[in-house]
């Protein structure tokens, strides 16, 4: 549990997924990066769960940078109004276990102009993920 510091107003950042397939997606986000919910409930008329999926941040890009980013990692204008990109720290086992649980590649890795080694990839549910791993973590 975080205790509150009044010097980070935000204490957590939860992104909520609707889907009309739940198990389908839980098991695509559960196997695909190998974590188990951190909580799970279902109160006889829905169900939910919490992924812990380590430092959250928001990105908020104008429709310039959207292509920018699109344009280096998927080679155009792909994504929606949310896409994910989630560090994972060896980007190759990432793409073997995610395309193992449903998603679709949407374009090979690239090495981005920082460094870091990026794939866009989709979920089952048409979700833009960016998986990346961090430039000090890419052997050259």
């Amino acid at each position: 549990m975080t205790l509150p510091n009044p010097e980070r107003p935000i204490m957590e950042l939860r992104v909520a997924v609707t889907t009309s397939d739940y198990d389908r997606l839980v098991k695509f986000y559960c196997e695909g990066l190998g974590i188990e919910p951190t909580a799970i409930w279902s109160n006889g008329q829905g169900k939910g769960l919490v992924l812990d999926m380590g430092k959250a941040t928001l990105e908020i890009f104008d429709e310039a940078q959207a292509e920018i980013v699109d344009g280096l990692e998927a080679g155009k204008r792909v994504s929606g109004p949310i896409r994910f990109a989630l560090q994972v720290p060896n980007l190759d086992a990432a793409i073997e276990r995610f395309l193992a649980h449903g998603a679709v590649l949407v374009h090979e890795p690239v090495l981005t102009p920082w460094g870091d080694r990026n794939v866009r990839m989709q979920d089952p549910d048409g979700m833009q993920i960016t998986l990346y791993e961090a430039a000090r973590l890419v052997s050259r």
